[in-house]
């Protein structure tokens, strides 16, 4: 059965309002067999578990692959940028400016909102300029086709499906209509770009108006943030999220990201605050990590829970790094005391190699997917202590350079070896 035939076999179909889509897939001429077949599974699968196959073909009807999508997937600036490139652009004092004003006239319903969750006023604008630029960019993609597409191409294909149907429940119980799910690429949608699930499970009436939007409510936005944030990411009343701190020298550069210690522990190992000021007493208590984003050149953090509450809103480093700085810098801090490097951006083809490099080496970097998470960091420790270079974990171009050029002297690798 084609495209065409398939969407349409139901005799009869109405769209029910707002749940079909004009500004969604693109033309049922843009044919992707792939994707096609896909989108025939998945219905077929969703109406033998329950669902209406006539409020899925609704929904479906215009649906079509997003080449856009998959590009962008591809090429996240948390993966693709140095992460001193990344943090400057997010931290600008453009947006540090703008976070300020906002909190001052904002303040008389963001204030009890932070009172009411014990999220810091200053991280929710943080996370909200992150992820829309306060509510201004919040994205043109229609959220049902960029699920689709991402669960069609497979490569999160439980993770996009599970997605697509939190978004299906959105449109049939009239939480939103069609038009309005719009959001990133990648299906986040709002202000502060929920997922469809979070959505579903966190999101909160901020304004009193009895509906829980996220697009046009700022008080709504953020307060379901702060829900997130208090709740699922269980973020620690009156703690802060990390230190700038000076690194001694010589140091074993090795207990990064590996041991989680009490800033007393730190401080009896040469690490002083960049401030210094004293740690606050509740956060002197709590199990911190030394984290060197930049390497050993670059800043140096020690990380409380609340980094890693950051990292369950996007699990990325950068990520966390960029919002607890705004934060920061939105209450009045200063800008960090020690500049971050200059670094050439290392592309992908690299990256992978570096990975296949340190697996051909006798390390486990994990998947050879460009992607040098914590594994591939840990790896490149061992790699480089047995160099006798700083073991920071972090792989520079020039450093990948040397790294292939060592598993290279071990000669070819044998033939289907992806490392």
């Amino acid at each position: 059965m084609d495209r065409r035939s398939f969407l349409f076999s139901v005799s009869g179909l109405t769209v029910a309002p707002g749940l079909g889509s004009s500004a969604g897939g693109g033309s049922l001429g843009d044919s992707d067999p792939l994707f096609d077949a896909w989108l025939q599974g998945f219905v077929d699968r969703a109406a033998g578990a329950g669902w209406s196959r006539a409020t899925l073909t609704a929904v479906f009807a215009d649906v079509t692959s997003d080449a856009r999508v998959i590009k962008a997937d591809r090429a996240q600036p948390e993966l693709s940028k140095p992460i001193g490139d990344y943090i400057s652009a997010a931290v600008s004092d453009r947006r540090v400016d703008q976070g300020m004003r906002l909190h001052a006239a904002d303040a008389a319903w963001l204030d009890p909102i932070a009172a009411q969750y014990g999220v810091p006023p200053q991280i929710l604008i943080a996370i909200w300029g992150m992820e829309s630029s306060y509510g201004q960019i919040q994205g043109g993609y229609d959220v049902i086709r960029s699920l689709a597409t991402l669960a069609a191409e497979g490569r999160r294909k439980d993770w996009a499906e599970s997605q697509l149907f939190a978004a299906l429940r959105i449109l049939i119980t009239a939480q939103a209509q069609r038009t309005q799910l719009k959001g990133s690429w990648a299906g986040a949608m709002g202000q502060t770009q929920f997922t469809p699930s979070d959505y579903l499970a966190w999101a909160v009436d901020g304004d009193g108006d009895g509906k829980r939007d996220i697009w046009r409510s700022g008080p709504d936005a953020l307060a379901s943030t702060a829900n997130f944030m208090a709740n699922k990411a269980a973020w620690r009343r009156g703690e802060a999220w990390a230190r700038e701190v000076i690194v001694p020298e010589p140091f074993d550069y090795g207990l990064a990201e590996s041991l989680k210690q009490p800033w007393g522990a730190w401080a009896q190992l040469g690490l002083r605050t960049a401030d210094g000021l004293p740690v606050n007493p509740a956060d002197a208590a709590e199990p911190a990590a030394l984290i060197l984003p930049a390497g050993w050149t670059g800043p140096a953090f020690l990380a409380f829970p609340n980094h890693y509450a950051i990292r369950a809103y996007n699990n990325s480093m950068a990520y966390a790094l960029a919002v607890g700085l705004i934060a920061d810098r939105v209450a009045g801090a200063p800008p960090l005391l020690k500049p971050w490097p200059q670094e050439q951006p290392i592309p992908l083809a690299d990256r992978i190699a570096a990975q296949e490099s340190l697996a051909r080496l006798g390390y486990d970097p994990g998947t050879a997917d460009g992607v040098l998470g914590l594994k591939t960091r840990q790896a490149a420790r061992q790699w480089q202590k047995s160099r006798s270079l700083p073991a920071d974990g972090y792989l520079t171009f020039w450093l990948i350079q040397r790294l292939k050029a060592d598993a290279a002297k071990i000669g070819p690798a044998p033939v289907g070896q992806t490392g």
